[in-house]
């Protein structure tokens, strides 16, 4: 974003080491301090013709040029500056120009260099895990269609949130504002837009005076009923700004507001608890049940500039304490406006996660209370420069995102979008059934795992006997169900591009596994030549636990069984301690060693006789296990 950096950044990130001023660059570094970027860099481009540059002036110029995201110029004096500095932040900086530039190979050295000077750096370690990150972007297709809005300006316009049939918006339009120093263009005001039948929009209208100052105003967004306005202004309206002894720059910080709906207008205006001088808060949104707000801030205890945090709106209006969205969305970089849809997908601009340069979209969603996968959102919604202010209808998949693109009516521009397809995560709605009665089971284990038999992770399924897990598009998957009372399963889950696939679980009462004079389990399988207890036996087995203790009187003959392939000593042996290890994992969960025996029959009762021959399904029938109820008459025989 070239115009609206003020309520971005706040606070540069220089590497350079502020005793390369000298008398030569006093202008320069006071136009500097000020944030006034335009004049720094005429300033500084100055010294450089008159032969008195060095790399702090080069670096100045290339942070002034990045600060007004000129990225060929900060490309050009963060390569000239880098001939003599080593700063891991200038040369991170310096790959973040390469690729705004399209310059992807060359960006990728940089970072090679960056991982190498910071290899504990989030940003080194998702790049180390990942290095062909970008063409894994690029050929994602186009899941957008996208167009610049009709109601753009030459100046900065960017955001964009429905309210009553409004648009509200951030622009520079406003000419009668006094410039700003760091980009030389008005100060920002929120405005409204109302939308003709045809598509059509009227003239953008000014907010009242009660939401615009003469300072920045920022993003808004509103509380579900739309009385309640939030949004962003610089603290030089509330009085509270720091004066620099030597610049005599004022340095203000970012609060948040809310505003109350009186009539058809806006009234009632009031700073939120949680403005701070010592630090800024910003882009707020308000989840679709109006009990958290969600916004950006550089307060301390970050992970790196700008972190997305949340906070609880209570009943009186008032908010709870921030709470860091973590590591996993926030990176040392910036982490900046967040949007929280109708269906609880979080989505936020980073310059920190792996993206096509400057600032990119990405989403992900908060399951109980863990972050998944952190997404790019792809082209074209992302471009090589900044991409952000990103607002979806996920109803309609239409919504709104801004940038810095080149083609666009002016600076900060606002783009309509339209969602064409399914993005790449796929939300697991498994619920959990009773097969009897059709009610929902609450309290079942569900355990996912991957394609490779790996456990992913287990939850436990709720009142509506509902779990919920996010995977990747076309990830095939397994779900293992166990309940206390029912038949565990497993499920096969086949991959999908779907957002959303919804698999139901029906469990039938264990006593269905008691037949007549045995337990009804599915095969028992050994490895080859082995008899330890494998995952899958184990499934099957704690099956048969859990009938004995609903049935304390019940006691277990387990019988081993071979084929007729091999010696008939061998596979006496064999089949003898297959069922002595049965009867082993059984008394190890709880079961008194007196209610279960077993014995190896090798291959002395087949269920198919292949004494003329028989397929590897028959063999396979052959080798089975038998958990035989004990009866009086059983025991008789047995003695």
């Amino acid at each position: 974003m070239k115009n609206f950096n003020t309520l971005l950044l706040i606070t540069l990130m220089s590497g350079f080491c502020l005793t390369a001023q000298n008398k030569d660059t006093k202008k320069a570094d006071k136009h500097f301090d000020r944030y006034e970027f335009v004049k720094a860099v005429d300033d500084y481009n100055k010294l450089v013709e008159k032969g008195k540059a060095d790399s702090y002036v080069y670096g100045q110029l290339a942070e002034s040029y990045y600060n007004i995201f000129n990225t060929v110029e900060a490309e050009r004096w963060y390569a000239k500056a880098l001939e003599t500095s080593s700063d891991p932040e200038m040369v991170f900086k310096y790959s973040q120009m390469l690729k705004a530039n399209g310059k992807y190979e060359e960006s990728n050295v940089q970072m090679d260099k960056f991982a190498t000077m910071n290899p504990s750096d989030n940003r080194a370690i998702a790049y180390r895990e990942n290095p062909d990150y970008l063409p894994k972007i690029l050929e994602q297709g186009k899941k957008f269609n996208i167009q610049n809005a009709d109601y753009n300006s030459e100046q900065s316009d960017f955001g964009g949130i429905m309210n009553d049939g409004k648009l509200y918006i951030t622009s520079g339009r406003n000419d009668n504002r006094k410039n700003y120093g760091w980009n030389d263009q008005p100060f920002l005001d929120i405005y409204t837009i109302t939308k003709n039948t045809d598509g059509t929009s009227q003239e953008a209208t000014l907010a009242n005076n009660e939401i615009n100052t003469k300072y920045h105003e920022g993003l808004v967004s509103f509380s579900p009923d739309g009385k309640t306005m939030y949004f962003s202004r610089e603290s030089y309206f509330e009085k509270d700004y720091e004066k620099d002894s030597i610049s005599s720059a004022r340095f203000s910080q970012l609060y948040l507001f809310k505003a109350t709906k009186l009539g058809d207008d806006w009234d009632t205006v009031e700073s939120l608890a949680i403005n701070s001088e010592n630090y800024s808060v910003k882009n707020p949104s308000v989840s679709a049940d109006g009990k958290t707000i969600y916004f950006a801030s550089n307060m301390p205890g970050g992970y790196g500039n700008f972190d997305i945090y949340k906070a609880s709106i209570n009943t009186d209006g008032t908010l709870g304490e921030p709470v860091n969205m973590g590591q996993k969305v926030n990176t040392e970089a910036q982490e900046m406006f967040p949007y929280i849809s109708s269906n609880n997908t979080l989505y936020f601009s980073s310059n920190g996660h792996l993206g096509l340069g400057g600032l990119d979209v990405f989403y992900t969603k908060e399951i109980d209370g863990k972050i998944a996968t952190i997404r790019n959102l792809g082209i074209p919604i992302n471009s090589n420069t900044d991409d952000f202010a990103f607002i979806i209808d996920e109803e309609n998949d239409q919504g709104l995102v801004s940038s810095n693109r080149a083609g666009g009516k002016g600076s900060d521009d606002i783009y309509e979008f339209k969602k064409l397809q399914p993005l790449c995560d796929v939300l697991i709605n498994a619920t959990v059934l009773d097969d009897k009665t059709r009610e929902p089971i609450a309290g079942a284990t569900v355990t996912l795992f991957d394609a490779e038999g790996n456990k992913v992770v287990s939850k436990t399924s709720n009142a509506e006997g509902l779990v919920e897990f996010m995977i990747e598009c076309e990830e095939n998957t397994e779900l293992e169900v166990v309940m206390d009372g029912f038949d565990s399963k497993k499920v096969q889950v086949k991959g999908t591009n779907e957002e959303e696939n919804n698999v139901q679980i029906s469990l039938d009462p264990i006593e269905k596994l008691i037949l007549a004079e045995t337990i009804d389990l599915a095969p028992i399988f050994f490895e080859f030549d082995k008899s330890n207890i494998t995952a899958q036996a184990a499934f099957e087995l704690d099956k048969l636990v859990q009938i004995m203790n609903k049935y304390p009187e019940m006691k277990i003959y387990a019988t081993s069984h071979t084929d007729s392939r091999g010696p008939e000593s061998y596979n006496t042996g064999l089949s003898d301690r297959r069922a002595k290890t049965t009867v082993q994992y059984v008394i190890s969960k709880g079961i008194d060693a007196s209610r279960i025996t077993g014995e190896g029959k090798g291959e002395t009762e087949p269920k198919v006789d292949c004494s003329t021959g028989c397929t590897k399904a028959q063999h396979a029938e052959n080798r089975r296990s038998e958990f035989i109820i004990v009866t009086e008459e059983t025991e008789t025989i047995e003695e």
